[in-house]
């Protein structure tokens, strides 16, 4: 039995942090506004009020970035977390951890939402478990689909999640299971933090 220990990092919270190095990649690689639109599936308007710092972008939008760039999504952060050594999948190990509430825990901050990673890396894995803290006030992400699965359980306060046009307002208790290509989205429009367990498929690092 391994228990993993973690190491808390928390990243500066502005969303031109993020932004900047989404316009550096994208100038790397030669594309346009419009190119990375057209790769990742979100707006040109969107992205480039992510670049000016004027719009945050959540973790699975950002995925879809990531993506569209070819680089992985710990390095839109500051010494992100060194991604894990793939195997084949006849060789796959068995994995296991347990991460204890009193120690450490990676944790990235994007615009509103700071998210608390839930447990460690590990090659071939499917889910990506986390703790997401998302704070009152803010613009809203644009709505738009992508590949795999999300869950999330409202722990305390209250969210308004879009999905395909339609909100559905989620309070302590309260859990929504989706099929990710449909456009979704996500807002705390209330005046407190809001607490939530996320659980995306594919994982995001």
């Amino acid at each position: 039995m391994h228990t993993s220990e973690r190491h808390t990092r928390q990243d500066d919270a502005r969303p031109d942090l993020v932004g900047a190095r989404m316009r550096r990649f994208r100038t790397e690689r030669g594309l346009t506004l419009r190119g990375l639109a057209a790769r990742s599936g979100l707006s040109i308007g969107f992205l480039s009020q992510v670049e000016r710092g004027v719009s945050s972008i959540g973790l699975t939008a950002l995925n879809s970035v990531a993506a569209a760039l070819d680089r992985p999504v710990a390095e839109f952060f500051d010494d992100g977390p060194a991604p894990a050594e793939e195997v084949p999948s006849a060789r796959l190990p068995t994995h296991f951890t347990l991460t204890r509430a009193a120690s450490g825990a990676t944790e990235y901050v994007s615009g509103q939402q700071t998210y608390r990673m839930l447990s460690d890396r590990g090659p071939n894995l499917v889910l990506e478990p986390m703790l997401v803290h998302i704070a009152p006030g803010g613009r809203r992400d644009e709505a738009y689909g992508h590949g795999g699965e999300e869950f999330a359980y409202v722990v305390s306060g209250e969210l308004l999640y879009e999905v395909d046009g339609v909100e559905h307002r989620l309070h302590p208790g309260d859990s929504l299971h989706l099929r990710s290509n449909a456009p979704h989205r996500l807002y705390n429009d209330t005046d407190k933090v809001t607490t939530v367990v996320s659980v995306v498929t594919p994982r995001l690092f």
